[in-house]
């Protein structure tokens, strides 16, 4: 029988292993053992490699039939110049897994070579003309930063240097077949690395749990969380060898980052990649400093839910409701970034007054993400968020 008008269908992705504990790093060798591999390749960053990270975890994998090389020439936000370099590299050397190792940067290009590395022509691919629908190399994601869940997520971001703007890479096959999290490799992140990283995650989980394609499954992700972030970010910025906090932090971003693999992010992500693309400023913090002036505006429709993230988070009293809730969250995100040392305005940043209306028509044609949000914004909205994130307006 036919069945005509079917109702909304939710899938849920996740990877088919998590694995999260402290000393959980120890166990990859017996993970590329299982997998029977012999040839690996460890993906990370400059600043991972001189902690000497890389050479553990070489030292971790090695044994006699096993060849193991590295990349680690990734500094700042990667580039799909950096990507197809890489995949001339990589896609004739006949790997068996690949290891990506850091923060989100290097977890990003790491999945999305796997899941390119057998392909000839990939630049369909990065255009998003094709979605990649295989992956024939084994993946292993290990973050070193509480904050992208890009571990779990089944995106890549890069930026394009030729239209300079971010976009992003989304597939199924950028899941690992495997993530790692451990959090004692969060202890030596540096405190601007963890405030940044933080509130990131932090800000997956709210778009996500606001998110138009929120489930009832996505958002138990995301309020457990929003429930874990105001007790541990501070403690984990401040005190970095708090051992609870950093493990918590580290539950805060993979939480939020099954959120947002499934139910998606909003208009904080996307007026963020303008400030990635034309003023290189790292993604984490373009998000922290973002996230008030946006909720501002948004949050008008949004009242009830904010309240709802008020109570989750343990952070209400008596005297917010619906029709003061939003002004009092702003100004409670406004005083974390004080104390969290990040930067609250975009002139701080040098970002140039004159810009705004450039990234503002940028931004607004970022459809993906802000049709996932419960708000409507068109250009002149967009821009007038930006004028107030520039001069530190949150009245």
């Amino acid at each position: 029988m036919k069945i005509e008008n079917f109702l909304e269908v939710n899938d849920f992705k996740n990877p088919s292993n998590i694995r999260f504990g402290s000393g959980s790093l120890q166990t990859v060798k017996t993970v590329l053992d299982d997998f029977g591999v012999k040839k690996v390749l460890i993906i990370s960053d400059k600043g991972i490699e001189k902690t000497g990270l890389v050479d553990r975890l070489r030292a971790l994998i090695k044994t006699d039939f096993r060849e193991i090389q590295s990349f680690t020439e990734i500094e700042g936000e990667p580039t799909f110049k950096l990507l197809n370099s890489l995949h001339d590299v990589v896609k004739d050397s006949v790997f068996e897994a690949i290891i990506g190792i850091g923060g989100g940067s290097s977890l990003d290009v790491a999945k999305a070579i796997a899941a390119l590395a057998d392909k000839e022509n990939i630049a369909q691919y990065l255009s998003g003309e094709k979605v990649i629908e295989s992956r024939t190399i084994k993946s292993i994601l290990i973050p070193t930063t509480s904050g992208t869940g890009a571990e779990v997520t089944m995106n890549a971001i890069f930026e394009d240097e030729e239209q300079q703007v971010k976009r992003g890479i989304i597939s199924s096959c950028l899941l690992p077949d495997i993530a790692i999290i451990d959090p004692d490799l969060t202890l030596t992140c540096p405190p601007r690395v963890t405030a940044a990283s933080g509130i990131d995650a932090f800000t997956h989980a709210i778009e996500s749990f606001l998110a138009k394609k929120a489930t009832v499954l996505t958002k138990m992700y995301s309020e457990k969380a929003m429930q874990l972030f105001p007790k541990n970010i501070v403690k984990a910025v401040h005190d970095g060898q708090n051992k609870l906090a950093r493990e918590n932090m580290s539950w805060v971003s993979l939480l939020a980052g099954v959120s947002l693999a499934n139910a998606g992010v909003g208009a904080i992500h996307a007026l963020a990649y303008p400030l990635g693309g034309y003023y290189h400023i790292e993604h984490g913090v373009a998000n922290a400093l973002l996230l008030p002036y946006v909720l501002k505006e948004i949050g008008k429709a949004n009242v009830d839910e904010l309240l709802k993230v008020t109570e989750i988070m343990d952070i209400k009293d008596d005297n917010i409701n619906t029709s003061n809730v939003v002004e009092y969250f702003v100004e409670y995100l406004f005083k974390l970034l004080k104390d969290l040392n990040l930067p609250s305005n975009l002139k701080d940043l040098n970002v140039k007054e004159s810009d705004l209306q450039m990234m503002a028509s940028a931004a607004s044609q970022i459809h993906r993400l802000l049709d996932n949000t419960p708000y409507k914004l068109n250009e002149q909205t967009i821009h007038k968020i930006y004028e107030d994130a520039y001069s530190g307006n949150i009245k």
